[in-house]
This record gives C-alpha cells, sequence and structure tokens, in this order.
C-alpha cells in the first residue's frame, strides 16, 4: 500500500495530503536496542551471569566500609541562573554542582564504589562546564541565551537552558526534549529559528545527558525523565504565564513527551506537540529478549556490550552532520547500557498499549529509511490517537536525525507552520 507524504485531520475531521517532499533526521535511540538483544550480546550476558552466580556460591569476606561523602551544601542545591555574558569564564570546578553517586549510601561503600562515585562527579563536571561555555559564548545578537541548574528531589541537578528573541514579540512556548545519547544544545539552530518566528525556546538535558547529572547516557529509569519533564513544564508555564505552550520531542525525547502528555494535568495546558521519529515503536531481534532484558537489567545494568556498539551509525545523509555529531564529546557513541536498552523497550510498550489515549494536537515526522525507530509506528500512533487536530509526515528515503538531514530547512519550516495555525 502506498503511503502518503502528508496526511493532517483538523479539528472537522477532515484530512488533508501534500506531496512535498522534505526530510527530517534528527539523533536519538541511535539504533542500538536489536543489537543489544542480539545472539551474541545474550550469549555474553549469559556468561557474565554464570560466573555471577559462581561467585555468590563462593565464600567470602566483605570489605571494610568507609564513611559516606559529606552532605552538598545548601548553596549547590539551590537552584541557579546565569545570562549570557554575565560570567567571563567559567570557574572549574569549584562552580559545577556535583552529582552524588546513587551508589554510595548513608549505609557505607566499598572503596570501589567510592572511587566509582568520584569517576562519575568529575565526568559530570566536565560536562557540565562544557555545556555552560557554549551558552555563554553563544554571541547571536538576535537570541539571548541563558542556562539554569535545575534541581530535583531524588534525581540530581539537571541543567536546562532557554532561547528567547530579542526583537521579535513572543507569542508561544517550546519545551524541547533531545533524543537518547545528545543533548539539548544540538538544537541551538533550530531553537534560533523558532526564535525567529515568535517562540521562545526551552531545553532540558534529561538524566545522564549533556550539562545534567548522572553516569553519561545512563538511564535507570526512564519515567524520571518523565517526572523531570512534568516539573520542567510547569516551572516554564509559571514564568510564562497567558502562552500557548507547545513541546518538541526527538527519538526517545519524544517518547517521554508522549508519556508525559498522558497525564491529564499536563494534557491540559499543552497546545500540541511536534514530535520527530518518534521511539514508539523499537523492537528486539527476537521475543525471548522481551523475558530476558528485566532480568539482566537487574543483575547487570550498567554493563556495556560490544555488540550493541554502533558508533557513527547513519542516522543522516548529511556527512558534516555526521561528523559534527560524533565529535561533539557531549554526544555519547559507546555502547549501550543494559538498563537503558530496558528502559527505552519499556516505554515504546507502555505507549503501544496506551496510544489511544493522547488527546493533544501532534505533528508526526518520520523517514521511511529510519533504521533506528519503526516509521510504522508513527503510522499507528497516528491512527489510533484520539486527538482530533493531528498530522502525520512520511518523508520518503529520510534517515533518522530530521532536523540534521540536507533538507532540514524544509522540515523546520513545515514545522513552523504547523506552530503557527495553532498559535
Amino acid at each position: 500500500m502506498a503511503i502518503e507524504p502528508m496526511i493532517s485531520k483538523g479539528n472537522d475531521g477532515s484530512s488533508s495530503s501534500s506531496s512535498l517532499s522534505t526530510l527530517i533526521l534528527t539523533s536519538g535511540a541511535t539504533g542500538r536496542i536489536n543489537a543489544l538483544f542480539s545472539l551474541r550480546a545474550l550469549k555474553s550476558l549469559l556468561m557474565l551471569v554464570s560466573s555471577f552466580v559462581l561467585l555468590l556460591l563462593l565464600p567470602f569476606r566483605g570489605r571494610k566500609r568507609v564513611p559516606t561523602a559529606e552532605k552538598t551544601s545548601k548553596d549547590e542545591k539551590q537552584q541557579e541562573c546565569h545570562r549570557k555574558g554575565a560570567m567571563v569564564r567559567v570557574p572549574f570546578p569549584t562552580t559545577i554542582v556535583l552529582w552524588k553517586s546513587s551508589s554510595v549510601n548513608n549505609s557505607g561503600s566499598t572503596p570501589v564504589m567510592a572511587a566509582e562515585a568520584v569517576t562519575v562527579d568529575l565526568e559530570v563536571a566536565v560536562r557540565r562546564a562544557m555545556a555552560i561555555q557554549r551558552v555563554l559564548k553563544d554571541e547571536d545578537k538576535s537570541t539571548v541565551r541563558e542556562y539554569w541548574l535545575f534541581p530535583t528531589r531524588k534525581r540530581g541537578t539537571i541543567f536546562t537552558q532557554s532561547w528567547t528573541p530579542v526583537s521579535v514579540k513572543i507569542r508561544g512556548i517550546v519545551v524541547l526534549l533531545h533524543g537518547l545519547n545528545e543533548h539539548s544544545g544540538r538544537y541551538s539552530d533550530f531553537a534560533k529559528q523558532l526564535n525567529a518566528n515568535g517562540y521562545k525556546v526551552y531545553g532540558m538535558d534529561w538524566i545522564g545527558h549533556g550539562g545534567s547529572d548522572g553516569l553519561h547516557a545512563y538511564v535507570h529509569s526512564l519515567d524520571d525523565a518523565v517526572a523531570d519533564t512534568k516539573l520542567f513544564i510547569e516551572n516554564v508555564l509559571t514564568e510564562n504565564p497567558g502562552l500557548p505552550c507547545f513541546c518538541f520531542g526527538h527519538s526517545t525525547g519524544a517518547a517521554i513527551v508522549l508519556k508525559t502528555l498522558l497525564d491529564p494535568k499536563i494534557e491540559a495546558r499543552i497546545a500540541g506537540a511536534v514530535l520527530t521519529s518518534p521511539a514508539v515503536g523499537v523492537q528486539p531481534a527476537h521475543p525471548i529478549f522481551l523475558v530476558l532484558a528485566p532480568i539482566f537489567s537487574v543483575l547487570l545494568p550498567r554493563y556495556q556490550l560490544s555488540a550493541a556498539n554502533k558508533k557513527g551509525m547513519p542516522v543522516s545523509r548529511d556527512p558534516e552532520a555526521l561528523i559534527a555529531k560524533y565529535s561533539d564529546p557531549l554526544v555519547y557513541t559507546g555502547s549501550i547500557r543494559v538498563r537503558t536498552g530496558y528502559e527505552i523497550l519499556r516505554i515504546t510498550t507502555y505507549l503501544q498499549q496506551n496510544m489511544s489515549k493522547l488527546r493533544v494536537p501532534f505533528f508526526v515526522l518520520h523517514g521511511t529509511a529510519d533504521t533506528v525507530t519503526d516509521p510504522d509506528a508513527s503510522q499507528k500512533l497516528y491512527d489510533k490517537a484520539s486527538s482530533s487536530d493531528k498530522t502525520i509526515k512520511l518523508l520518503e528515503g529520510f534517515l533518522h536525525d530530521l532536523l540534521f538531514e540536507p533538507e532540514r530547512d524544509d522540515i523546520v519550516q513545515d514545522i513552523i507552520h504547523w506552530l503557527n495555525c495553532r498559535v
């Protein structure tokens, strides 16, 4: 059956089609879920589990515990805000709010655990300093770029930033969520294009990504990212009363947005959502892995599988965009961790089961040649969602990272046109 490039259903229930060919690609789950649960990866995991069981059967003596780290000061927990140009340089690492590893708890820790915590803390500090520097060094006169360190009760500190138009009247807000392994700063050009059309943009690096706390690209629970997104949206709405608020999400970020919008309290306050290459359909190589994944994610949550390493995989047809992505130190290019892969499978399963509950207006775009997330799942989302205002655009031959494809400007114009029609 032939697939039309664009299908749009408005409030009046009518449908329209467009033959305009556009390409959109953005970075997201990086297509490593299938490799994670490949036969080779399964054999590696079984060997590790066997070794783990043998260790449990052998007598051993516990390690001597060391005192836990001192609690962070109240000043470190306070939310920080810095305007572009407010700081000449970023002192490192004294001005960075360090992450306190969850592996070191109040009951004590082993020297190995303490060392791992210090390593993660330093790695977070480096990433955060880099994210802050990029904000401060942005010299674009048409945009005011700011950043915030947003503390959460249980999940540490989240790095957020905003792009505000200088000479254009603000008529709407866009909350932006990046995909797996990347960060909100990658969408700076897109944010500035939205600025030029009257939209203030807020971006959030979800836990384990960009300048936020957590082991790089490790996601213990995507429900935590959903909870952080809800809090972030509430803060954005409080800061911008009376303005319509839209959400933008790419790949796994789009999955987080979708689950967030299934909350009736958030749904009632969002004017619409734009979803590029949403992770609503990611299938393992064999059904048995759906049974094994929960077990391995508990036993070996942070284990990285070399079979899952697809460093430099083609997610865009633009060679320069690929080089820029995979040479960015804030973009994670290592092997996917077991727990992270399981969490992606878990959220996609949830969304598959709850598509009909979605009522927010949305515009979904997906490349038909995407090998990371399933474009057929986006079509299913469009078909099953209860939204009376919904649009889908399947882009023939496009890959995963739509906003980094050669035709990115055409795609951005499609998004802006969709937003303008709903302001």
